[in-house]
C-alpha cells in the first residue's frame, strides 16, 4: 500500500508510484521491501466515484457563478472580479485535477507519455496554487474595504495588479513539476509504466526541501495571510461597535439616528465578518488534514505505511477537493446579487427546455396533420382528379404509395 495518494502530481515522492495510495510502492536501496504492484482495491473504486461526483456538483456551481458574474447587466465591481478569477482556479482543479485523478486511478498506471506526464502536472500544481493565491487577494481585498473603506476607488486597479502576480506566481512556482515528473518503466514482474519524480533528486534532502517550500507557499502562507486578515477585520468591527455603545450611553439623545446607522453599515460589514469565518474554517477543514499527511509522509513514509488506513488517505483527498465545490457557494450564494443571478440563470433554463418541448410538441403536430392530409389524398384520388395538372403530379402519402392521375400505384 501507497500513502502518497493525491500527494503525486502536488508534491515529488521518491517512490515509484501512480495517483492511488494503492499504487506502486518501490524502493530501490532495500531488498526487505518486495515490489508491489497497484490494484484497483474497493477504497479506490469508492474515491474515483466520489471524485466524479464532486466534478458534477463543482462544475455546475463554478459554472452557474461565473455565468452570474459575467451577464450581469451592471457593471463589475472589484468584488466580481476577483469572484471570477477565484472561480477560474476552481474550474481549473475541477477539469484537470479531478478528472486526471479518477482516471489514473482506474487505469493504474500512466498511458498518456512523457510529455502528458509533465505537462499535467504542471497543471494539477497551477490549479492548487491558483486557488490558493487568489484566496489570499481576496482576504487582502476585504481587509482593504474594512480598514480602508474610502480607498475604494483604488480597490480596483490594486486588485488587478495583485490577481497579475497572484497568477504569474501560480505559474512560476509550477514550472519544476515539468522537470521533475517523468515516465519510469520497469520490466519485473511485468511491464509497468508511472509517471513519477524517481531519480529526479539526487539527495533524499533536496526533495524534502523542495517539498517544505511546496507546503508553505501552497498553504501554510495563505493560511497565515488569510487567519491575519480576517483577524484584523474582527478587531476593527469590534471596535467599531464599541465606540458606537460608547457613544449611545453618553449621548441618549443620538439613540434613534445611531440604531438606523447601526441597521445598515455594520450589517454590511458583519455580513463580510461571517463570509470570512466560513472562508477560513473551509479552507482549515478541506485542507489541514491532507497537508499534515504529507509533512508525515515526506519525514517517516514507513511510519504512516504502518499507522495510517489506505480509505483514510482517499478520504482526506475527497476532502481537500470538497473545498473547490464549497467555494463558489461561499464566495458567490453569500452574496444578494449572485443568488438573484443564480436564480435568473435556472429560470432561463428551465424556460429553454419549456421551449424546446413547445418546438417538439408544435413538429408533431404539423406531421401528424401533414401524414392525416396524404392519407385522405390516397382515400380520396377524386379530389386531385379536378386540377388540370393532377395526372402529371406524383405525390407520395404517408403509407410509401403514390398517387400518378388519380391511380394508386406502388
Amino acid at each position: 500500500m501507497n500513502l502518497s495518494n493525491g500527494l503525486i502530481g502536488i508534491f515529488p515522492s521518491p517512490t515509484l508510484q501512480s495517483n492511488s495510495s494503492s499504487f506502486l510502492l518501490w524502493y530501490p536501496n532495500s531488498s526487505a521491501n518486495p515490489l508491489q504492484l497497484p490494484t484497483f482495491s474497493t477504497a479506490a473504486k469508492v474515491r474515483v466515484i466520489m471524485t466524479f461526483v464532486l466534478f458534477t456538483v463543482s462544475t455546475f456551481c463554478n459554472l452557474a457563478v461565473l455565468w452570474t458574474a459575467s451577464t450581469s447587466s451592471k457593471r463589475k465591481s472589484h468584488v466580481r472580479i476577483l469572484i471570477i478569477n477565484l472561480t477560474i482556479a476552481d474550474l481549473l482543479v475541477t477539469f484537470i485535477v479531478m478528472p486526471v485523478d479518477a482516471i489514473w486511478n482506474i487505469t493504474l498506471q500512466w498511458w498518456a507519455g512523457d510529455v502528458a506526464c509533465r505537462v499535467l502536472m504542471f497543471l494539477k500544481l497551477l490549479a492548487m496554487y491558483s486557488g490558493a493565491f487568489v484566496t489570499v487577494v481576496i482576504s487582502l481585498d476585504r481587509q482593504s474595504a474594512i480598514l480602508n473603506p474610502l480607498a475604494i476607488n483604488e480597490a480596483k486597479k490594486k486588485n488587478k495588479i495583485m490577481l497579475s502576480v497572484a497568477w504569474a506566481m501560480s505559474i512560476f512556482f509550477s514550472v519544476p513539476q515539468m522537470f521533475l515528473f517523468h515516465n519510469v518503466t520497469i520490466t519485473f514482474p511485468q511491464n509497468f509504466t508511472q509517471c513519477t519524480t524517481q531519480g529526479s533528486f539526487d539527495e533524499h534532502w533536496q526533495e524534502t526541501l523542495y517539498n517544505m517550500f511546496t507546503f508553505v507557499c501552497l498553504f501554510l502562507l495563505p493560511l497565515i495571510i488569510m487567519i491575519s486578515c480576517y483577524t484584523r477585520i474582527l478587531i476593527e468591527i469590534t471596535e467599531y461597535l464599541i465606540l458606537h455603545m460608547e457613544i449611545m450611553k453618553d449621548h441618549r439623545f443620538l439613540e434613534v439616528h445611531l440604531r438606523r446607522s447601526n441597521n445598515n453599515i455594520p450589517k454590511a460589514r458583519l455580513r463580510t465578518l461571517k463570509m470570512s469565518i466560513v472562508i477560513v474554517t473551509s479552507f482549515i477543514i478541506c485542507w489541514t488534514p491532507y497537508y499534515l499527511l504529507g509533512l508525515w509522509y515526506w519525514f517517516s513514509p514507513e511510519g504512516l505505511e504502518e499507522t495510517v488506513s489506505n480509505s483514510l488517505t482517499h478520504i482526506l483527498f475527497i476532502f481537500g477537493l470538497l473545498n473547490t465545490c464549497l467555494d463558489p457557494i461561499i464566495y458567490g450564494l453569500f452574496s444578494i446579487h449572485f443568488r438573484k443571478g443564480l436564480k435568473r440563470y435556472c429560470h432561463n433554463v428551465n424556460r429553454r427546455a419549456e421551449s424546446e418541448n413547445n418546438s417538439t410538441v408544435t413538429g408533431s403536430f404539423h406531421c401528424s396533420a401533414s401524414s392525416f392530409h396524404m392519407k385522405r389524398l390516397a382515400i380520396c384520388p377524386r379530389e386531385v382528379q379536378g386540377s388540370p395538372t393532377a395526372k402529371s403530379e406524383v405525390v407520395r402519402n404517408g403509407n410509401g404509395y403514390l398517387l400518378q392521375g388519380g391511380r394508386k400505384s406502388i
